[in-house]
């Protein structure tokens, strides 16, 4: 049983260096996870990984089935999430190409299901504590995974979360830089939310891959950004994993 789970978004839609054990085809009260649950072995232990888009890169964030895809974590036994976001920075240390643990974050998605509370028969009403929307725990072993590695990772960081699939205008990132964001995604939420009330330890690795709109120096577009920025975030995602997974799984 793998009690240690990775969910992978834009930039690591596969997990290199994974051998995968079992195909696990998940079917939750939910429905189904976005794709299959891959229990595998990697840096020695025995882990899981989830494709949040599906197969093939193909689900947008506002159409990916949070709770289906949470709950067949928690079937599968998995205590510790470690969620990879790939975000636009708002903040001026945040340049693209770097990673960050955020420690809080603002929800501005709409319509998705966000709640295993939904009043459906069975359900309990549950108003789960969110001072803390990341595990501090699970946080401080990516950190401390972090520095063993030599690679840097900020220890702070606001996670805007917007509806998407649309980038942002310049406009929405000036009143997201207003309410103190430090970087804004699409994936987040309802994700660290359900986690919490499915009681699961759950932490960000947030890859800085473009600066958000109205922020990129002139000339400079965001995709061009986002190519050259992306997959050098994602070498010290992995380099953190190598050294974090040991110590969880």
């Amino acid at each position: 049983m793998s009690k240690i789970a990775v969910i992978g978004g834009t930039g690591m839609n596969s997990w290199p260096g994974l051998e995968v054990l079992a195909r696990i085809d998940a079917d939750t009260a939910y429905g189904k996870p976005s794709a299959p649950l891959l229990r595998g072995r990697v840096y020695g232990v025995e882990a899981i990984f989830l494709a949040r888009h599906g197969e093939g890169h193909k689900l947008p964030p506002h159409a990916i089935n949070y709770r289906a895809n949470l709950q067949a974590l928690a079937e599968a036994g998995v205590q510790r999430v470690i969620a990879i976001a790939a975000v636009g920075a708002i903040a001026p240390w945040f340049a693209p190409g770097e990673v960050a643990v955020p420690d809080d974050l603002i929800d501005h998605t709409w319509g998705r299901e966000h709640s295993y509370s939904d009043g459906r028969p069975g359900s309990v009403l549950a108003h789960v504590e969110f001072t803390h929307p990341y595990s501090p725990a699970l946080r401080e072993a990516l950190l401390a995974a972090a520095a063993a590695g030599g690679v840097q990772a900020a220890a702070q960081g606001v996670m805007a979360v917007t509806q998407g699939p649309r980038l942002e205008t310049p406009a929405e990132i000036r009143a997201l830089q207003r309410e103190g964001s430090d970087m804004v995604g699409m994936t987040g939420m309802p994700e660290a939310a359900l986690a919490r009330e499915l009681g699961l330890d759950y932490a960000c690795l947030a890859v800085s891959v473009n600066w958000a709109a109205g922020l990129s120096p002139a000339g400079a577009g965001i995709h061009d950004e986002i190519h050259a920025s992306i997959e050098v975030g994602m070498a010290k995602v992995r380099a953190i994993l190598e050294r974090a997974l040991p110590g969880l799984a």
